[in-house]
């Protein structure tokens, strides 16, 4: 059975799918669930399995706009009716910030912030709730809350959609590789979600935080620890920088105990490389031997010149200490781990003739560049948003490190082993870069940066071969 077929059987049947899309657009939007409930996620898987089986988009639609206007008028109604218990209810008894960024977000905007608040993330499900409790006329709130669901049901379905409908028509792939695609991608998110989650454990209302605190207070080896942890004075800890070193080390160290026990390639690396050099896939190893280029050293010049030059203008030699600290100390650890294991790659092209398998260096250089860009563009963005650039650099690191598989030049294990040691890395330069108060990058023409670097980089693919 093909990825397609499992995917269309394991879908709820068409009446029950229109039941599940109302009901995850009304947890979305009602007050207290929708602030824990992932219901961008949920609802996006939903309208994919809808696209899948050919619903009428129109039906999907109506079934979120039913369900968003349900959720919305639960909330204004508890709200209205409930305004002084609301304070004491769970989770606004520990976080009553919430309700205080809801409500001036509300007297900014007035009525307008109910059609707005639907797509502003932190505060969706708290605005229909604010405006009960404010004795917003319900006339007025009712067309507010018609005109949002009717801008929000096809803003949030049609992706969803319309990804599913694709996919229905996509060319098989063979099915041997489709367990691997699936697995690869329940890791790959697995793993993201869990970085997340820990990352959150580590501020203030965090377990992990509130456990070092409880530690420190309480015995001499907490306080110690603690001193040991703060990286500038009268400061609060780095744990989240921390706990990506700890975790990611440890990790590594393990990874690299198993793979030198096996003496050679992996069960998994030899079944995964055969698999791969029986399929006939010309499209996807022109796609390898592209990205290929765009990770080598010349690719990453190509990239990294033109900020380079931005900041050496104006004079941020911290930037780009950080940066170039970053890629000089995972090149030396790439040639220090590939000649102290000594691991034979699968097949040695010409321009990487004495060049060892373990770690991957284009795996390992991508996730360092990427996870560094990623740091210092989520400090530059509102708190709401700063994960969307993680899960961007976890986008673009993937295909860099498959490319290697694609091309015939690395072992599975050696990807897990680059992306490790990547994640090391960056979490030694955010730690430097910790260690003390530092001013905000200064505003600058991001747009027309990017577009020099992407310039630079095709002129590389262009005119220049493999390095």
């Amino acid at each position: 059975m093909s990825l397609t077929d499992a995917f269309y059987q394991l879908s709820p049947s068409p009446p029950l799918l229109l039941v599940i899309v109302a009901i995850i657009a009304l947890i979305e939007s009602l007050a207290l669930v929708g602030l824990v409930v992932p219901g961008v996620v949920l609802i996006t898987a939903a309208a994919s399995m809808a696209g899948h089986q050919e619903l009428s988009v129109a039906i999907v639609m109506l079934a979120a706009f039913c369900g968003a206007v349900a959720g919305d008028g639960v909330s204004f109604w508890l709200g209205y009716r409930h305004r002084r218990q609301v304070p004491g209810w769970w989770p606004f008894s520990r976080h009553p910030e919430w309700l205080s960024r809801g409500a001036k977000f509300f007297q900014r905007y007035g009525a307008f912030s109910v059609v707005l608040g639907r797509f502003v993330g932190p505060v969706r499900p708290i605005i229909p709730l604010i405006a009960g409790m404010l004795h917003m006329p319900p006339r007025r709130f009712v067309w507010a809350n018609l005109i949002s669901a009717a801008l929000w049901a096809p803003a949030y379905v049609l992706p969803g959609y319309l990804l599913g409908h694709a996919w229905q028509r996509l060319p098989g792939l063979p099915e041997a590789l489709e367990p691997w695609l699936a697995g690869l991608g329940i890791a790959v998110v697995a793993l993201a979600l869990v970085f997340s989650w820990l990352r959150h454990q580590t501020y203030r209302d965090g377990h992990v935080y509130r456990g070092l605190v409880r530690l420190a207070r309480h015995t001499s080896v907490g306080r110690l620890i603690w001193r040991v942890l703060v990286m500038q004075r009268n400061s609060e800890p780095p744990l989240a920088s921390w706990l990506l070193l700890l975790a990611s080390l440890a990790a590594l160290c393990a990874w690299t105990l198993i793979v030198l026990q096996h003496n050679g390639p992996m069960p998994m690396d030899r079944q995964l490389h055969a698999l791969l050099d029986s399929l006939s896939m010309p499209a996807l190893r022109e796609l390898g031997y592209l990205l290929a280029e765009v990770g080598d050293l010349l690719g990453i010049i190509a990239l990294v010149m033109p900020w380079a030059g931005w900041w050496l203008w104006h004079k941020r030699w911290d930037v780009l200490g950080h940066f170039g600290g970053g890629l000089l100390a995972i090149a030396g650890l790439n040639v220090l781990g590939k000649a102290l294991i000594g691991r034979a790659r699968p097949t040695t092209p010409e321009h990487l003739s004495g060049s060892m398998a373990y770690p991957s260096a284009h795996t390992s250089t991508s996730v360092v560049l990427l996870g560094m860009a990623a740091a210092f563009l989520a400090r530059e963005l509102p708190p709401r948003y700063r994960f969307w650039a993680y899960w961007a650099a976890i986008a673009l690191a993937v295909p860099m490190a498959l490319s290697r598989l694609l091309i015939g030049v690395h072992w599975l294990s050696d990807l897990i082993g680059g992306a490790l040691l990547g994640l090391v890395v960056c979490a030694l330069v955010q730690l430097s870069w910790q260690r003390r108060q530092r001013p905000r990058l200064a505003p600058g023409p991001w747009p027309l940066i990017a577009t020099a670097s992407l310039a630079l980089l095709t002129a590389r693919l262009i005119w220049m071969g493999p390095a």
